[in-house]
Protein backbone atom coordinates (compact mmCIF):
# COMPACT_ATOMS: atom_id res chain seq x y z
CA UNK A 1 0.00 0.00 0.00
CA UNK A 2 3.06 2.67 0.53
CA UNK A 3 2.99 3.57 -3.41
CA UNK A 4 3.34 6.71 -5.29
CA UNK A 5 -0.50 6.38 -6.34
CA UNK A 6 -1.60 6.06 -2.51
CA UNK A 7 0.42 9.22 -1.76
CA UNK A 8 -0.74 11.44 -5.35
CA UNK A 9 -4.34 10.49 -4.65
CA UNK A 10 -4.34 10.68 -0.93
CA UNK A 11 -2.15 14.37 -1.76
CA UNK A 12 -4.58 16.09 -4.00
CA UNK A 13 -8.03 15.00 -1.46
CA UNK A 14 -5.71 17.22 1.04
CA UNK A 15 -5.78 20.07 -1.44
CA UNK A 16 -9.23 20.35 -1.57
CA UNK A 17 -9.37 22.43 1.04
CA UNK A 18 -7.34 25.09 -0.90
CA UNK A 19 -8.41 24.63 -4.19
CA UNK A 20 -11.83 25.62 -2.35
CA UNK A 21 -10.56 28.53 -1.48
CA UNK A 22 -7.45 29.96 -2.89
CA UNK A 23 -8.64 29.51 -6.40
CA UNK A 24 -11.23 32.39 -5.80
CA UNK A 25 -9.44 34.31 -3.84
CA UNK A 26 -8.54 36.94 -6.96
CA UNK A 27 -11.82 37.18 -7.72
CA UNK A 28 -13.16 38.49 -4.39
CA UNK A 29 -13.56 42.14 -4.89
CA UNK A 30 -14.79 41.45 -7.95
CA UNK A 31 -17.45 39.50 -6.92
CA UNK A 32 -18.51 42.16 -4.25
CA UNK A 33 -18.69 44.70 -6.77
CA UNK A 34 -21.21 42.49 -8.42
CA UNK A 35 -23.07 40.64 -6.40
CA UNK A 36 -22.67 43.02 -3.44
CA UNK A 37 -22.50 42.08 0.23
CA UNK A 38 -19.60 40.66 2.10
CA UNK A 39 -17.66 38.62 -0.04
CA UNK A 40 -15.18 37.59 3.56
CA UNK A 41 -18.53 35.54 4.42
CA UNK A 42 -18.62 33.33 1.55
CA UNK A 43 -15.12 31.96 3.40
CA UNK A 44 -16.81 31.77 6.89
CA UNK A 45 -19.71 30.02 5.41
CA UNK A 46 -17.31 27.66 3.71
CA UNK A 47 -15.85 27.18 7.13
CA UNK A 48 -18.92 26.45 8.99
CA UNK A 49 -19.88 23.51 6.78
CA UNK A 50 -16.18 22.31 6.70
CA UNK A 51 -15.82 22.42 10.55
CA UNK A 52 -19.04 20.97 11.13
CA UNK A 53 -19.62 17.91 8.57
CA UNK A 54 -16.61 16.35 9.51
CA UNK A 55 -17.94 15.91 12.95
CA UNK A 56 -20.64 13.63 10.76
CA UNK A 57 -18.23 11.92 8.64
CA UNK A 58 -15.76 10.80 10.85
CA UNK A 59 -18.15 8.37 12.98
CA UNK A 60 -19.29 7.03 9.50
CA UNK A 61 -15.92 6.73 8.20
CA UNK A 62 -14.94 4.59 11.02
CA UNK A 63 -17.97 2.68 11.03
CA UNK A 64 -18.44 1.34 7.12
CA UNK A 65 -14.69 2.37 5.80
CA UNK A 66 -12.82 5.37 3.92
CA UNK A 67 -13.91 5.09 0.38
CA UNK A 68 -17.67 5.27 0.27
CA UNK A 69 -17.67 8.39 2.61
CA UNK A 70 -14.76 9.77 -0.22
CA UNK A 71 -17.43 8.91 -2.99
CA UNK A 72 -20.11 10.52 -1.55
CA UNK A 73 -18.13 14.04 -0.54
CA UNK A 74 -16.93 14.27 -4.10
CA UNK A 75 -20.49 14.16 -5.22
CA UNK A 76 -21.96 16.82 -3.14
CA UNK A 77 -18.70 19.08 -3.56
CA UNK A 78 -19.38 18.98 -7.05
CA UNK A 79 -22.70 19.73 -6.91
CA UNK A 80 -21.97 22.81 -4.38
CA UNK A 81 -19.55 24.24 -7.12
CA UNK A 82 -22.31 23.95 -9.59
CA UNK A 83 -24.49 25.96 -7.43
CA UNK A 84 -21.95 28.52 -6.63
CA UNK A 85 -21.34 29.08 -10.84
CA UNK A 86 -25.24 29.59 -11.19
CA UNK A 87 -25.54 32.20 -8.19
CA UNK A 88 -27.43 35.13 -8.86
CA UNK A 89 -26.30 37.16 -5.65
CA UNK A 90 -23.78 36.75 -2.37
CA UNK A 91 -26.52 34.89 -0.22
CA UNK A 92 -27.12 32.37 -2.78
CA UNK A 93 -23.13 32.18 -3.36
CA UNK A 94 -22.64 31.61 0.67
CA UNK A 95 -25.41 29.03 0.79
CA UNK A 96 -24.03 26.81 -2.06
CA UNK A 97 -20.57 27.51 -0.28
CA UNK A 98 -21.57 25.78 2.86
CA UNK A 99 -23.18 22.92 0.88
CA UNK A 100 -19.66 22.47 -1.22
CA UNK A 101 -18.14 22.65 1.93
CA UNK A 102 -19.67 19.21 3.17
CA UNK A 103 -18.25 17.20 0.80
CA UNK A 104 -15.30 18.88 0.64
CA UNK A 105 -13.83 18.20 4.17
CA UNK A 106 -14.18 14.33 3.45
CA UNK A 107 -10.77 14.43 1.23
CA UNK A 108 -8.36 16.40 3.85
CA UNK A 109 -9.97 14.39 6.68
CA UNK A 110 -9.95 11.05 5.35
CA UNK A 111 -6.27 11.81 4.26
CA UNK A 112 -4.88 11.99 7.71
CA UNK A 113 -7.34 9.33 9.05
CA UNK A 114 -5.56 6.70 6.23
CA UNK A 115 -2.00 7.74 6.46
CA UNK A 116 -2.66 6.93 10.70
CA UNK A 117 -4.42 3.98 9.21
CA UNK A 118 -1.06 2.54 7.66
CA UNK A 119 1.82 3.99 9.25
CA UNK A 120 3.13 4.87 13.15
CA UNK A 121 3.63 8.36 13.94
CA UNK A 122 7.23 8.91 12.65
CA UNK A 123 5.88 7.50 9.58
CA UNK A 124 2.88 9.21 9.72
CA UNK A 125 4.42 12.39 10.03
CA UNK A 126 6.59 12.07 7.12
CA UNK A 127 3.86 10.40 5.07
CA UNK A 128 1.52 13.98 5.97
CA UNK A 129 4.67 15.99 5.26
CA UNK A 130 4.65 14.20 1.61
CA UNK A 131 1.02 14.96 1.30
CA UNK A 132 0.91 18.59 1.77
CA UNK A 133 3.94 18.84 -0.71
CA UNK A 134 1.55 17.58 -3.28
CA UNK A 135 -1.21 19.79 -2.29
CA UNK A 136 0.59 22.86 -1.51
CA UNK A 137 0.36 22.44 -5.89
CA UNK A 138 -3.52 24.18 -4.95
CA UNK A 139 -2.35 27.06 -3.02
CA UNK A 140 0.35 27.93 -5.84
CA UNK A 141 -1.53 27.69 -8.75
CA UNK A 142 -4.67 28.61 -7.52
CA UNK A 143 -4.40 32.48 -7.39
CA UNK A 144 -2.66 32.09 -10.76
CA UNK A 145 -5.33 30.31 -12.16
CA UNK A 146 -8.35 32.14 -10.83
CA UNK A 147 -6.58 35.49 -11.60
CA UNK A 148 -5.91 34.25 -15.22
CA UNK A 149 -9.88 33.07 -15.38
CA UNK A 150 -11.22 36.38 -13.82
CA UNK A 151 -9.31 38.56 -16.05
CA UNK A 152 -10.34 37.06 -19.17
CA UNK A 153 -14.12 35.14 -18.36
CA UNK A 154 -15.76 35.64 -15.29
CA UNK A 155 -15.65 34.53 -11.80
CA UNK A 156 -18.75 31.93 -12.44
CA UNK A 157 -15.92 29.91 -14.26
CA UNK A 158 -13.72 29.66 -11.29
CA UNK A 159 -16.54 27.46 -9.97
CA UNK A 160 -17.09 25.67 -12.78
CA UNK A 161 -13.05 24.83 -12.91
CA UNK A 162 -14.05 23.11 -9.32
CA UNK A 163 -16.32 21.34 -10.60
CA UNK A 164 -14.64 19.42 -12.92
CA UNK A 165 -11.57 19.22 -10.89
CA UNK A 166 -13.95 17.25 -8.47
CA UNK A 167 -15.16 14.59 -10.82
CA UNK A 168 -11.77 13.97 -11.85
CA UNK A 169 -10.98 12.87 -8.84
CA UNK A 170 -14.06 10.64 -8.73
CA UNK A 171 -11.29 7.78 -10.63
CA UNK A 172 -8.84 8.64 -7.97
CA UNK A 173 -10.65 7.25 -5.48
CA UNK A 174 -11.49 4.55 -6.97
CA UNK A 175 -7.88 3.70 -7.45
CA UNK A 176 -7.32 4.07 -3.61
CA UNK A 177 -7.36 0.95 -1.33
CA UNK A 178 -9.72 0.94 1.56
CA UNK A 179 -7.01 1.42 4.54
CA UNK A 180 -9.41 0.23 7.43
CA UNK A 181 -10.50 -3.28 7.23
CA UNK A 182 -13.46 -4.57 8.37
CA UNK A 183 -12.16 -6.18 11.86
CA UNK A 184 -11.02 -2.59 12.59
CA UNK A 185 -14.04 -1.01 11.98
CA UNK A 186 -16.02 0.23 15.01
CA UNK A 187 -18.87 -1.92 16.27
CA UNK A 188 -21.13 0.74 18.23
CA UNK A 189 -24.33 1.58 16.36
CA UNK A 190 -23.58 5.11 14.17
CA UNK A 191 -25.68 6.66 17.04
CA UNK A 192 -23.42 5.67 20.00
CA UNK A 193 -20.15 6.22 17.83
CA UNK A 194 -20.46 10.12 18.58
CA UNK A 195 -19.74 9.22 22.19
CA UNK A 196 -15.93 8.97 20.99
CA UNK A 197 -16.21 12.84 20.75
CA UNK A 198 -16.54 13.08 24.56
CA UNK A 199 -13.52 10.73 25.31
CA UNK A 200 -11.47 12.80 22.64
CA UNK A 201 -12.27 16.06 24.12
CA UNK A 202 -10.97 14.46 27.46
CA UNK A 203 -7.98 13.41 25.58
CA UNK A 204 -5.07 15.68 27.09
CA UNK A 205 -2.44 14.55 25.16
CA UNK A 206 -4.63 14.47 21.48
CA UNK A 207 -6.15 17.93 22.60
CA UNK A 208 -2.94 19.86 22.88
CA UNK A 209 -1.40 18.84 19.97
CA UNK A 210 -4.46 19.79 18.32
CA UNK A 211 -4.83 22.96 19.79
CA UNK A 212 -1.91 23.37 18.79
CA UNK A 213 -2.34 23.66 14.96
CA UNK A 214 -5.85 24.85 15.61
CA UNK A 215 -4.65 28.39 16.95
CA UNK A 216 -1.73 28.44 13.90
CA UNK A 217 -4.57 28.05 11.24
CA UNK A 218 -6.65 30.96 12.49
CA UNK A 219 -4.08 32.89 12.15
CA UNK A 220 -3.54 31.26 8.42
CA UNK A 221 -6.73 31.68 8.31
CA UNK A 222 -6.49 34.97 8.81
CA UNK A 223 -4.01 35.54 6.01
CA UNK A 224 -6.11 33.42 3.39
CA UNK A 225 -8.90 35.51 4.00
CA UNK A 226 -7.31 38.83 4.76
CA UNK A 227 -4.53 38.76 2.20
CA UNK A 228 -6.24 39.62 -1.36
CA UNK A 229 -7.92 42.73 0.33
CA UNK A 230 -4.85 43.73 1.71
CA UNK A 231 -2.73 43.69 -1.43
CA UNK A 232 -5.25 44.62 -3.94
CA UNK A 233 -7.15 47.07 -2.46
CA UNK A 234 -5.00 48.90 0.19
CA UNK A 235 -1.45 48.28 -1.50
CA UNK A 236 -3.27 48.24 -5.12
CA UNK A 237 -1.59 45.18 -6.34
CA UNK A 238 -2.52 44.05 -9.55
CA UNK A 239 -4.89 40.71 -9.42
CA UNK A 240 -2.22 38.45 -11.36
CA UNK A 241 0.65 39.80 -9.37
CA UNK A 242 -1.44 39.15 -6.10
CA UNK A 243 -1.14 35.45 -7.42
CA UNK A 244 2.61 35.34 -6.58
CA UNK A 245 3.03 36.55 -3.29
CA UNK A 246 0.88 34.31 -2.39
CA UNK A 247 2.20 31.69 -4.15
CA UNK A 248 5.88 32.28 -3.03
CA UNK A 249 4.31 31.22 0.68
CA UNK A 250 3.69 27.99 -0.39
CA UNK A 251 6.81 27.49 -1.48
CA UNK A 252 8.27 28.09 1.59
CA UNK A 253 5.88 25.39 3.04
CA UNK A 254 7.15 22.95 0.10
CA UNK A 255 10.18 23.37 1.41
CA UNK A 256 9.95 22.78 4.97
CA UNK A 257 7.85 19.44 4.05
CA UNK A 258 10.69 18.28 2.41
CA UNK A 259 13.26 19.25 4.85
CA UNK A 260 10.65 17.76 7.82
CA UNK A 261 10.77 14.31 6.14
CA UNK A 262 14.38 14.11 6.79
CA UNK A 263 13.73 16.28 10.66
CA UNK A 264 11.14 13.42 11.63
CA UNK A 265 14.15 10.83 11.36
CA UNK A 266 16.39 12.59 13.79
CA UNK A 267 14.20 14.59 16.27
CA UNK A 268 11.02 13.89 18.04
CA UNK A 269 7.76 15.44 16.87
CA UNK A 270 7.33 17.51 20.32
CA UNK A 271 10.96 19.00 19.71
CA UNK A 272 10.31 20.26 16.14
CA UNK A 273 6.71 21.78 17.13
CA UNK A 274 8.42 23.77 19.54
CA UNK A 275 11.18 24.42 17.52
CA UNK A 276 9.13 25.84 14.77
CA UNK A 277 6.57 27.94 16.64
CA UNK A 278 9.14 29.59 18.31
CA UNK A 279 10.18 30.77 14.43
CA UNK A 280 6.97 31.87 13.46
CA UNK A 281 6.35 33.59 17.01
CA UNK A 282 9.39 36.12 16.44
CA UNK A 283 8.12 36.21 12.72
CA UNK A 284 4.78 37.14 14.18
CA UNK A 285 6.34 39.82 16.10
CA UNK A 286 8.14 41.43 13.42
CA UNK A 287 4.84 41.32 11.07
CA UNK A 288 2.73 42.99 14.12
CA UNK A 289 5.92 45.65 14.84
CA UNK A 290 5.99 46.68 11.34
CA UNK A 291 2.66 46.79 10.14
CA UNK A 292 0.01 47.95 12.93
CA UNK A 293 0.58 51.24 11.81
CA UNK A 294 0.70 53.53 8.71
CA UNK A 295 4.57 53.14 8.05
CA UNK A 296 3.81 49.56 6.31
CA UNK A 297 4.55 48.49 2.50
CA UNK A 298 4.05 44.99 0.58
CA UNK A 299 7.72 44.20 1.43
CA UNK A 300 7.51 44.60 5.64
CA UNK A 301 4.17 42.41 5.25
CA UNK A 302 5.61 39.83 2.43
CA UNK A 303 8.78 39.24 3.93
CA UNK A 304 7.37 38.30 7.67
CA UNK A 305 4.30 36.19 6.44
CA UNK A 306 7.25 34.56 4.60
CA UNK A 307 8.34 33.24 7.82
CA UNK A 308 5.81 32.52 9.63
CA UNK A 309 3.84 30.47 7.36
CA UNK A 310 6.74 28.17 6.01
CA UNK A 311 6.63 26.43 9.39
CA UNK A 312 3.22 25.26 8.19
CA UNK A 313 5.44 22.67 6.64
CA UNK A 314 6.63 21.50 10.02
CA UNK A 315 3.89 22.08 12.56
CA UNK A 316 0.94 20.81 10.35
CA UNK A 317 2.48 17.27 9.72
CA UNK A 318 4.31 17.08 13.09
CA UNK A 319 0.64 18.42 14.68
CA UNK A 320 -1.63 15.96 13.10
CA UNK A 321 0.89 12.80 13.31
CA UNK A 322 1.67 13.65 17.30
CA UNK A 323 -2.53 14.18 18.38
CA UNK A 324 -3.46 10.80 16.05
CA UNK A 325 -1.05 8.70 17.92
CA UNK A 326 -2.74 8.92 21.01
CA UNK A 327 -5.84 7.71 20.45
CA UNK A 328 -6.78 3.67 19.06
CA UNK A 329 -7.64 2.63 15.38
CA UNK A 330 -11.30 2.52 16.00
CA UNK A 331 -11.25 6.12 16.95
CA UNK A 332 -9.16 7.19 14.49
CA UNK A 333 -11.64 8.67 11.71
CA UNK A 334 -13.61 10.26 14.71
CA UNK A 335 -10.24 11.72 15.90
CA UNK A 336 -9.62 13.10 12.43
CA UNK A 337 -12.65 14.65 12.18
CA UNK A 338 -12.85 16.42 15.12
CA UNK A 339 -9.09 17.41 14.73
CA UNK A 340 -9.89 18.88 11.28
CA UNK A 341 -13.51 20.66 12.83
CA UNK A 342 -11.45 22.70 15.23
CA UNK A 343 -8.48 23.39 12.56
CA UNK A 344 -10.99 24.99 10.27
CA UNK A 345 -13.61 25.56 12.66
CA UNK A 346 -11.19 28.60 14.30
CA UNK A 347 -10.87 30.17 10.85
CA UNK A 348 -14.78 31.04 11.23
CA UNK A 349 -13.47 33.52 13.44
CA UNK A 350 -10.56 35.23 11.67
CA UNK A 351 -12.80 35.69 8.73
CA UNK A 352 -15.51 37.05 10.58
CA UNK A 353 -13.70 39.97 12.08
CA UNK A 354 -11.77 40.38 8.99
CA UNK A 355 -15.51 41.05 7.42
CA UNK A 356 -14.55 44.54 8.92
CA UNK A 357 -11.87 45.46 6.43
CA UNK A 358 -14.73 47.05 4.30
CA UNK A 359 -14.67 50.14 7.03
CA UNK A 360 -10.41 49.88 7.49
CA UNK A 361 -9.93 50.33 3.56
CA UNK A 362 -8.34 47.22 3.71
CA UNK A 363 -4.87 47.73 6.64
CA UNK A 364 -3.50 45.17 7.25
CA UNK A 365 -3.61 45.59 10.70
CA UNK A 366 -6.52 43.68 12.23
CA UNK A 367 -5.02 40.65 10.46
CA UNK A 368 -1.55 40.93 11.43
CA UNK A 369 -2.85 41.03 15.36
CA UNK A 370 -4.71 37.80 14.90
CA UNK A 371 -1.63 35.77 13.34
CA UNK A 372 0.47 37.55 16.36
CA UNK A 373 -1.82 36.15 19.09
CA UNK A 374 -2.63 32.57 17.90
CA UNK A 375 0.95 32.26 16.98
CA UNK A 376 1.66 32.76 20.49
CA UNK A 377 -1.52 30.67 21.72
CA UNK A 378 0.59 27.87 19.43
CA UNK A 379 3.53 27.72 20.80
CA UNK A 380 2.21 27.81 24.32
CA UNK A 381 0.69 24.22 23.60
CA UNK A 382 3.91 22.83 22.94
CA UNK A 383 5.40 23.91 25.85
CA UNK A 384 2.45 21.62 27.72
CA UNK A 385 2.28 18.36 25.53
CA UNK A 386 3.78 15.51 26.18
CA UNK A 387 6.07 13.42 24.27
CA UNK A 388 4.62 11.08 21.55
CA UNK A 389 4.51 7.43 21.50
CA UNK A 390 5.80 5.33 18.71
CA UNK A 391 3.42 2.43 18.22
CA UNK A 392 4.60 0.33 14.95
CA UNK A 393 2.29 -0.50 12.38
CA UNK A 394 2.36 -3.89 10.28
CA UNK A 395 1.22 -3.50 6.48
Amino acid sequence: MKNKSFLIISGLLMAFTSLSTDVYLPAMPTMEKELGGQVELTVTGFLVGFALAQLVWGPISDRIGRKIPLYLGLVIFILGSLGCALSTDMTQVIIWRVFQAFGACVGPMLSRAMSRDLFDSREAAQVLSTLMIIAAVAPILGPFIGGFIVSFTSWHVIFYFMALAGTLMLYGVYRLPETLPKEKRGHMSLLRSFSNYGQLLTNRSFMLYTLCVTFYYVGAYAFITGSSTVYITYFHVPEQDYGFLFGVNVLGIVGLNLFNRRLVERFSLRFLLRCASVIALLASLALWGLNLGNGSSIWTLAIPVFFVFSMNGIIAACSNAAALAFVSDEMTGSASALLGSLQYGSGILSSALLASFAATNGHPGAMVTIILVSVALAFLTTLLAKNVPQIKKSV
